[in-house]
């Protein structure tokens, strides 16, 4: 790093991301209205503080518009997916399913908002679990905000080694490591944390102490098989390490459903989480689909997904076109360097998350179509009403996207996590969590907080004579639980939940877990380094 740290040009780096929790979390305005006068202020202070100079600020500027491209058009697809399902009415019918599978109440929230979600994050990730599973529990009778919630606390877990281990490979790239067995072990020790932690979380949200003693016995169940199976998974196959938990989860609570305490109905009267009146009633007289038929544009999504990623010839012609723009190197009058780039955040657009949700949107409404599900000429409504709630939460995308490229760009990004490591020194293991959480705060990725602050955590450790596998774990772990609070996952659950503008109520509710869960991933870090 060139620039000389010091803690007033700290406080300036802090500036974007301090307003910008002030503006959503404070005064509860939109992620709309929010992130653009944050953005205007990261580009005050990249320009008259870190003296960015005008190239800079196109080149970023470039690279923020790329990288919008590529999150909304996730956004426009998945919305087109529900869009389709909720057309052709089949979340009736799944709502139904939900019920019969698990006649507990809060099984049935830990089903869709835990099992589902973290299910989808194996497969596809960028925010998908969130817009499928938010107008799922909407239709259970949990209340839009909490059916956000529930899904971002649910699937965070998965984060590391979900969307077959992206964010993993990410961080492995910013190292020299001759081995990352340890290193893996260590990240999914923490993520079991997070996960056992979650399924309890979302069990106090719904009814307290009484829902915790009822739910023990299956959220320790589902715990057990998503954590330790996560870090039997990791050792043997880190790709896999999200899907087959996940997936083994939702058999395990389908069996546990069936147990003498959990078989009869039972649901907490007064829970503050449920709108009763709001739950969406299904009439076996006026809707006759399959469980299989409403669920079908999900199961083509698993199964193309699984295909062409796992299947290798399938994985080389489908994944053999790539395409990134170029960007020049640019720099600061402080001394920051940005080195050019040939390919810049390359899409390989026939294996992207867009790609498969697009084509198992069109598939289900063709098979909707076929079976009278959907009357003749109503894809043009569905896609009215995709565009319609895809557009403002893309100029938020867009605004929240400039503010990390303009700050990662100028070197505000790099003074803030080295003025966290100058300040705390021997005891930094303890906030290197922290860390992870603030680059997936502000990239709205744990990929990306990754490739950010992976090397920046494994030359720490040598500095520190830390092993490395402890801060590169807890790196990837704090990441996971930002992507619980990035702006942009709030943003996309918020539009298919249809409460945008509620950003700033949903991270009000999400704040004290993710605190609590990171500096407790601190505490386990700073113990095994000063003590194990």
């Amino acid at each position: 790093m060139n620039l000389e740290f010091n803690f007033l040009l700290w406080l300036m780096a802090a500036l974007p991301i301090l307003l910008l929790l002030l503006f959503m979390v404070g005064l509860k305005l939109s992620a709309l209205k929010a992130a653009p006068v944050s953005l205007l202020v990261t580009l005050f202070t990249a320009i008259f503080i870190f003296k960015a100079t005008p190239q800079l600020i196109l080149v970023e500027s470039g690279k923020a518009l790329w990288s919008s491209v590529s999150i909304i058009s996730v956004v426009i697809t998945a919305i087109l997916l529900y869009e389709t399902s909720r057309e052709a009415k089949a979340f009736d019918t799944l709502n139904q399913a939900f019920v019969d599978a698990a006649p507990n109440e809060l099984l049935r929230i830990i089903l869709i908002g835990v099992v589902f979600s973290s299910f989808l994050q194996g497969v596809t990730g960028f925010g998908v679990p969130i817009l499928v599973t938010a107008p799922l529990l909407i239709g259970i009778g949990v209340a839009p905000i909490w059916a956000v919630v529930i899904p971002l606390i649910g699937h965070c877990w998965a984060g590391t080694f979900g969307t077959l281990a992206l964010a993993w490979h990410a961080l492995i790239l910013q190292t020299d490591l001759s081995s990352t067995v340890w290193a893996a072990f260590y990240a999914s020790l923490l993520l079991s944390v997070l996960n056992i932690s979650s399924g309890f979380t979302i069990a106090w949200f719904y009814g307290g102490i009484k829902a915790i003693g009822k739910g023990f016995i299956a959220i320790l169940a589902v715990s057990i098989t998503q954590g330790f199976g996560q870090i039997l998974m990791t050792q043997l196959n880190p790709d896999l390490g999200v899907f087959v938990p996940s997936a083994a989860s939702a058999g395990v609570l389908l069996l546990v459903s069936r147990m003498k305490i959990y078989r009869d109905s039972w649901s907490v009267i007064d829970s503050k989480i449920m709108e009763f009146s709001k739950a969406e009633k299904y009439d076996d007289a006026e809707h006759d689909m399959s469980v299989f038929q409403a669920f079908f544009p999900y199961v083509a999504m698993t199964v193309i997904t699984l295909s062409i990623l796992l299947i290798l010839p399938l994985n080389e012609f489908f994944g053999s076109l790539a395409y990134g723009p170029s960007f020049p190197a640019s720099s600061t009058g402080l001394g920051v360097q940005n080195a050019s780039v040939d390919m810049y955040a390359p899409v390989k657009p026939f294996t992207h998350a867009s790609f498969f949700l697009a084509l198992s949107a069109l598939m289900g409404y063709g098979f909707y179509l076929r079976r009278s599900f959907v009357r003749k000429g109503s894809l043009s409504l569905v896609v009215t009403r995709t565009l319609r709630k895809a557009l403002p939460s893309s100029i938020a995308i867009l605004s929240l996207m400039g503010i990390s490229r303009l700050m990662t760009g100028s070197g505000q990004t790099e003074i803030l996590s080295y003025g966290v490591a100058s300040l705390f020194g021997n005891l930094y293991s303890g906030i290197s969590p922290f860390v992870g959480l603030i680059g997936a705060f502000i990239t709205s990725s744990n990929m990306s907080s990754n490739i950010l602050f992976g090397g920046f955590q494994y030359s720490l450790s040598e500095i520190l004579q830390v092993d490395s596998f402890l801060l590169l774990g807890a790196q990837t772990a704090g990441g996971s639980i930002g992507t619980s609070i990035a702006p942009s996952n709030v943003v996309l659950g918020a539009t298919t939940a249809g409460i945008l503008g509620k950003e700033g109520d949903i991270l009000r509710k999400i704040l004290p877990f993710v605190i609590s869960v990171t500096a407790l991933f601190g505490a386990i870090t700073l113990a095994w380094t000063l003590y194990l």
